[in-house]
């Protein structure tokens, strides 16, 4: 039914091949798995060409929805229209969520608005303060080879009670599997077995379903080294399966920095930037180091003038991380940019940044 390109998990370009019954089967899935109801008013924060806008575009016809349309993510505009049109749904990269809960033009909402969110790990301080602003929050797991979201953090009411940064912690995970989709699960990369249900086991996250792809066009080597005979989609992403059965992904496997041969978390650092009151973008990669192999490297990008009382120091936020952090997982380099370079999706483009940093070691910059 339609053809997406994507990187895959081979890192070259690749026609995704989606049947008909994988997208009626994605579709209905999505709108059950958000609770979608009839004649919903959906704002267009997520570009239709990212793995095909969730499956939203078929979904909002099937639910005779009211699409709010426009042209760039620009927090003052989507206020602008979620006042206006009375908005009631919408879908964002985590990059979207921080946009609103840092913009200038930031107002508490006058109704409740159910943000769907995917793509990366969202740090729990951004959902922490988009859901205090009177968004509702939901975040999920899928690819642009499963055809939107097949993995849900399915919300438990006794959570409501527990504290706003608790919950958000509990919301960045990835979740279980939706009712469209058969079976997720994390394997062992040498055994191929199910790894232990203990939050702190890594391994591979495996998908199988209806709604996953065909496989690659014209590409049987990428076809092949990502669905296996046993009926498993292969992601090539890393994660763990806590005790409740809730699924994580840890990071992308070129987010894993070793320093020192200490692994260390790139999304477990940036979330302690993101919570820094002066930082609006964070992003952490590794940078080559002839002592320690590797050292974490932090990129952000300051909140705007008006927003700030006084611009902290390198020194400041190192000092805020060492106090909150294991001292080796301690960004060693602050790099200041006035933004971070992103996809159109809204993705930060770490290889723009690694890139920097092994610049920056190649010319002996601490």
């Amino acid at each position: 039914m339609v053809l997406n390109y994507t990187s895959g998990i081979t890192s070259c370009p690749k026609g995704v091949s989606l049947s008909h019954r994988a997208i009626f089967i994605k579709t209905m899935d999505a709108l059950v798995d958000w609770s979608v109801p009839n004649q919903p008013v959906y704002l267009w924060t997520l570009p239709i060409f990212h793995a095909n806008g969730w499956s939203f575009p078929w979904g909002m016809a099937a639910v005779g929805g009211t699409n709010i349309c426009h042209r760039k993510v620009d927090p003052s505009q989507i206020y602008r229209l979620i006042k206006q049109h009375k908005v009631t749904h919408m879908c964002g990269a985590p990059v979207v969520l921080n946009m609103l809960s840092n913009s200038p033009d930031l107002e508490t909402l006058d109704h409740h608005v159910q943000i769907l969110t995917a793509g990366s790990p969202p740090p729990a301080p951004v959902l922490a303060r988009t859901e205090s602003i009177g968004f509702v929050v939901s975040h999920g797991y899928g690819l642009t080879e499963t055809g939107g979201i097949v993995v849900s953090c399915a919300w438990k009411q006794k959570w409501n009670k527990l504290p706003l940064t608790e919950r958000a912690r509990l919301k960045s995970r990835q979740g279980v599997n939706t009712v469209g989709l058969t079976e997720a699960d994390v394997l062992d990369p040498k055994t191929g077995e199910p790894v232990k249900r203990d939050g702190k086991t890594v391994g591979e996250v495996v998908l199988r379903g209806g709604s996953l792809t065909l496989g690659y066009l014209k590409d049987t080597e990428g076809t092949s080294k990502c669905m296996r005979e046993n009926g498993w989609f292969y992601t090539g992403d890393v994660g763990v399966i806590h005790p409740d059965g809730y699924l994580e992904i840890k990071d992308r496997s070129k987010d894993i920095i070793i320093s020192g041969g200490e692994n260390i978390s790139s999304p477990e650092v940036e979330s302690v930037l993101y919570s820094y009151p002066a930082v609006n973008e964070a992003a952490v990669v590794a940078k080559p180091d002839k002592f320690w192999g590797e050292t974490p490297c932090a990129f952000v990008s300051l909140k705007k003038n008006g927003e700030l009382t006084q611009k902290p120091s390198e020194k400041e936020i190192i000092q805020y991380c060492r106090d909150r952090l294991p001292h080796y997982m301690v960004p060693k380099t602050m790099v200041f940019e006035n933004e971070l370079p992103k996809t159109s999706t809204g993705k930060v483009q770490k290889f723009i940044l690694r890139r920097i940093a092994k610049a920056m070691s190649l010319v002996g910059l601490p």
